[in-house]
């Protein structure tokens, strides 16, 4: 900020001028400050505009127009004067760098700042759209971080320089790099077209370049990039590139409208999507100058000069920018802002009425601040918004129906977002490290989910809060398994029981054993009547070392055997995945075997060698075993004969399939998902749009198939079961090296990356 000179007012209107902000397209910007202690940014009209009868009129109507644009995350109008001799008008001025700066300094922002920048901007436009303006130059200049959320800048008031301009031949009114196509060639303007610039100053603070082209291209190169080119998205988190790509459209009518993004994400209020949501190089160099735009006091009064001459433009942009002093860079419209780290001017609000505290209370307010950040309030609107750190999770509306339970909740209605835009976590937890799943299914239950590991944890799935824990029941890992009321478990390493647990209390409700000699190692899977089980038989032992193992089935209703099977020496070894469907208990195990037996019974219908990997889960329907691999194969449960062969089509094989509903899912090993038909193996669709790792678990709510990937570039992605489009993907983006889980609870998706737990809206 550069001192008064000799030819600036010291007044204008009833605000005593602190300093020269920079000049613009408009005329000079200055920092002030009210009789109450208000601080603003004060633009002021330059002679040959204000000479303009035209521009006075149009002036004066974008003006009143702007005063309505009283978002949280704009710089409102505050006072104007369009009839002065020379027209002003009054902005509350944000204390924060711009995008731009940050960027430069930092590079790229983290993904939950994105994310948060997205909701906040998104409001701001839903609001400017609202007062019946269109910004038509959003950029990060153009956008200011404050400790509570961005604010957009510099909207609706352009149009009156515009009108100007627009009668020039070859001028685009706007930044080339960050207008709509329409924009870029001259067509008429919309709200969509903010709705672009949006997703390319998206694009931007995500990846920490522009997505059509850096400075150094041409203008007319930047714009045929625009209007033909792609944006290059190479760097964008997967869990905002559709959102980003959604924005981007090159049609309007496409493109996500603001109060749909904001819905998408910030599904528990914009507040809650701003929490903690800047980088701390930044929320800290916020609050280290905020006393000193507090204690900027105004020089000596003298009288006001005209104006000098004003800068040429040149297609719509100054050709000789000011550049401000030392340490400032220029804001839009050639208005300079502090470079980073150097204290921007600003505005702090500190009463309710906008005007200052007593001096005790500045100074409490900014040594919360400087402790990290604490209580910042910003641009008059007479508010405080405090920041705090913890783990994000917070109560949410109505619980919903888990699987398998009955009295659920009811469920809630949650708002369906735009193409490409993934929802937002309704609660996140960190759980202990050790008691997270590793490629097993989760278990829902009556509003409850069960995460395997020890300790067992039960959580809310409204709240995320841990209803019970249980240490010592559960090894990490172990698969979860439910029927009336009660969680199933092997404690193979004590007593070689199978454990019957009250899945809302965790409480132990019987304990069954096979035998003296008979120990259950592991659980293979639940149907309407028994629990399947491993054992070993330490019986019947070829030595003192090699032991024969059994099949078993346990009543889960008495917790007695109903039937004991012992396998072959040749599939000797416990380790299985297995599933049950109707009279036929499927198994792999890790000698590399595929058996049928009969549930009834145990009796085995067959086994069969099944190629160098074992370590699926088999699927199966409508009588058929379904085996993945180079080609998708479905055997005859009876007999084991080949029923029929998919081909990938010159892809790489295929992944664990999953049967819902008499349609088979399955990703392949290039990472495109299949939908096929059980009976004639006829592929239904193909997706081949994911920018994730192929799914590798299914489930299905309403119209909406919902997969969990696998360990690496992964996240669960959502697709239009009939169609296989790809609606969004949501990743955390904590290269956990894990596995995603999912399940459903009613209308809410529970899923798991590593000890990371979340619940998001199944919309």
């Amino acid at each position: 900020m550069e001192t008064l000179q000799s030819d600036d007012p010291r007044e204008l209107g009833s605000y005593r001028l602190l300093g020269r902000l920079g000049a613009g397209g408009m005329g000079r910007v200055y920092l002030a400050r009210s009789p109450g202690g208000r601080t603003v940014a004060v633009k002021v009209v330059r002679p040959d505009l204000a000479a303009d009868s035209d521009f006075r009129t149009r002036f004066r109507y974008e003006v009143e127009i702007a005063k309505a644009v009283s978002g949280r995350f704009t710089a409102p109008v505050v006072d104007s004067d369009p009839d002065a001799p020379l027209p002003w008008l009054a902005t509350s001025y944000v204390l924060g760098p711009d995008l731009t700066e940050v960027v430069d300094v930092h590079g790229a922002l983290p993904e939950h700042t994105v994310r948060a920048l997205a909701a906040g901007l998104a409001a701001a436009l839903k609001d400017i759209h609202a007062a019946g303006l269109i910004h038509r130059d959003l950029k990060p200049s153009n956008v200011l971080l404050a400790a509570d959320g961005p604010r957009v800048i510099d909207f609706g008031i352009a149009r009156a320089v515009d009108g100007s301009r627009m009668t020039q031949t070859g001028v685009v009114v706007g930044s080339p790099g960050f207008m709509s196509p329409e924009q870029a060639t001259g067509k008429d303007v919309g709200t969509a077209g903010d709705v672009f610039s949006l997703g390319s100053v998206l694009a931007f603070a995500a990846t920490g370049r522009a997505a059509f082209g850096d400075g150094a291209a041409s203008h007319a190169s930047l714009l045929y990039q625009v209007v033909h080119g792609e944006a290059d998205l190479t760097g964008v988190p997967s869990s905002l590139l559709g959102l980003i790509r959604a924005c981007l459209m090159k049609d309007p009518a496409q493109r996500p409208k603001p109060g749909e993004i904001v819905a998408a994400l910030a599904g528990q209020g914009v507040d809650a999507a701003l929490h903690d949501w800047l980088p701390s190089a930044v929320a800290s160099t916020i609050a280290t100058h905020a006393a000193k735009i507090l204690d900027l006091e105004a020089p000596e009064s003298r009288p006001a000069a005209a104006f000098g001459p004003a800068p040429t433009m040149l297609n719509g942009t100054s050709s000789t920018v000011p550049t401000g002093p030392a340490g400032y860079a220029t804001r839009p419209g050639g208005t300079p802002g502090p470079a980073y780290g150097t204290p921007p001017p600003g505005t702090v609000s500190l009463g309710p009425d906008g005007s200052p505290a007593p001096v005790r209370s500045r100074r409490r307010v900014l040594g919360m601040a400087l402790g990290g950040v604490a209580v910042v309030a910003v641009g008059g609107a007479g508010a405080a918004w405090t920041l705090s750190s913890d783990d994000g999770g917070g109560d949410t509306a109505a619980g919903a129906p888990g699987r398998g339970g009955s009295a659920q909740p009811a469920d809630e209605n949650f708002t369906t977002p735009p193409a490409g835009v993934a929802p937002q976590p309704l609660w996140h937890k960190s759980a202990a490290e050790d008691s997270t799943t590793t490629g097993v299914p989760l278990l829902t239950h009556d509003g409850l989910l069960l995460v395997s590991g020890d300790p067992l944890v039960a959580y809310d799935v409204k709240t995320g809060k841990a209803r019970w824990t249980k240490s010592g029941i559960c090894r990490p890992g172990s698969q979860l398994l439910f029927h009336d009321g009660k969680v199933f478990l092997a404690d193979g390493d004590h007593d070689g029981a199978l454990v019957a647990y009250d899945v809302m209390k965790g409480e132990e409700v019987w304990r069954s054993r096979l035998g003296k000699q008979l120990s259950v190692e592991d659980t293979i899977a639940i149907d309407d009547k028994n629990v399947y089980v491993t054992a070993t038989d330490y019986a019947q032992a070829r030595s003192a070392t090699k032991y024969r193992t059994a099949v078993a089935a346990i009543s889960h209703t008495t917790g007695k055997p109903t039937w004991i099977q012992h396998r072959d020496w040749g599939t000797k070894d416990y380790d299985v995945q297995g599933t049950v469907s109707g009279k036929y208990l499927v198994y792999a195990d890790s000698n590399l075997n595929l058996t049928v037996r009969d549930t009834a019974t145990g009796g085995q219908l067959w086994t069969k060698k099944i190629g160098e990997e074992w370590t699926w889960r088999p699927a199966v329907a409508n009588g058929l075993v379904f085996l993945p691999g180079d080609e998708l194969t479905a055997v005859d449960a009876d007999k084991g004969s080949t029923v029929w062969t998919l081909s990938p089509a010159g892809r790489r094989g295929f992944n664990n399939p999953t049967v819902i509903d008499g349609v088979l899912y399955t990703s392949d090993h290039d990472d495109g998902v299949w939908a096929v038909d059980v009976k004639t193996g006829k592929r239904t669709w193909l997706c081949d749009e994911l920018d994730v790792e192929g799914p590798e678990t299914f489930v299905r709510a309403g119209a909406t198939l919902y997969g969990a990937t696998g360990a690496l570039d992964g996240g669960i992605v959502a697709l239009d079961a009939g169609s296989g489009k790809s609606r969004w993907t949501y990743s955390d983006s904590k290269g956990v090296g894990e596995p995603w889980q999912v399940a459903l609870s009613g209308n809410r998706l529970l899923a798991t990356h590593g000890h990371e737990v979340y619940a998001l809206p199944a919309v």
